[in-house]
């Protein structure tokens, strides 16, 4: 009996999904999200489409590889718009709902595209397990999630083996939801707050409240450590939304 490789990927670098009760678990998270268009990014060969077609909102389906392109409009006809095009280049100004099943190589750059843009409300993104964990924060956080932290909520939902991929990759992936807040944790521009979180991450000192000390003052990092309740001893991957958004608010006073 021959084994599909655990290395292999198709040549647009995506690990198409074959399991239904993943197709499923997808389907269900989005049905509870308020009713809005969904634009799927990366639809290989439809099997989330498929699944979130019975949802009865408007699909927009965008896909590389033109062989997979003409094969979606013959199956779901005009059920789904599809589009032949790259999913780093779709338009994301619109109000919308996101799903993919994220091409590994292009997690980090779909991510970025993702967070920087304005009006979507809901992604739900198909990653690989650890990725899936990092943004998440489990286990702590990293700069990308904290960068992005007051605008958006970001949930880990499950986590999704790689026999439920063709070719099956070398390691797991893992459901993760992005929510928009319908209220940022902090005011001001983004870029002011993220320049605060690489500060932090980047700085020398023996924990986040001895960086933050020596960046802004010893008297605002007593105040924040004290307030926030961050010991001594965290590090930045150790601190929450509401803590960063608390040290931001005290900069900006």
């Amino acid at each position: 009996m021959s084994h599909p490789s655990r290395i292999g990927r198709h040549e647009h670098g995506q690990n198409l999904l074959v399991d239904a009760g993943v197709t499923a678990a997808v389907a269900d998270l989005v049905a509870g999200w308020r009713p809005s268009p969904v634009l799927e990014l990366g639809a290989g060969d439809g099997a989330l489409t498929a699944a979130l077609v019975p949802l009865g909102r408007p699909i927009t389906a965008v896909e590389l590889d033109p062989h997979r392109v003409a094969r979606l409009r013959s199956r779901f006809g005009d059920a789904v718009e599809v589009h032949h095009g790259d999913l780093l280049r779709t338009d994301l100004g619109r109000s919308l709902d996101v799903v993919s099943n994220v091409p590994y190589a292009l997690t980090t750059p779909l991510l970025r595209r993702l967070l920087a843009a304005g009006r979507w409300g809901h992604a739900l993104l198909l990653l690989q397990w650890e990725v899936a964990r990092k943004r998440a924060a489990v286990g702590g956080t990293t700069a990308l999630t904290a960068r992005w932290w007051p605008w958006f909520a970001f949930r880990l939902h499950r986590r999704v083996p790689a026999v439920a991929f063709r070719p099956v990759p070398a390691v797991d992936g893992g459901l993760l939801e992005i929510v928009r807040r319908p209220r940022p944790l902090v005011d001001g521009p983004a870029r002011d707050y993220q320049r605060m979180v690489d500060a932090v991450f980047t700085g020398r000192g023996r924990g986040a409240v001895d960086v933050a000390g020596r960046r802004y003052g010893r008297r605002v990092a007593r105040e924040w450590s004290a307030s926030s309740r961050v010991g001594p001893a965290a590090l930045p991957r150790d601190l929450g939304a509401d803590q960063w958004a608390d040290l931001y608010d005290r900069l900006r006073r």
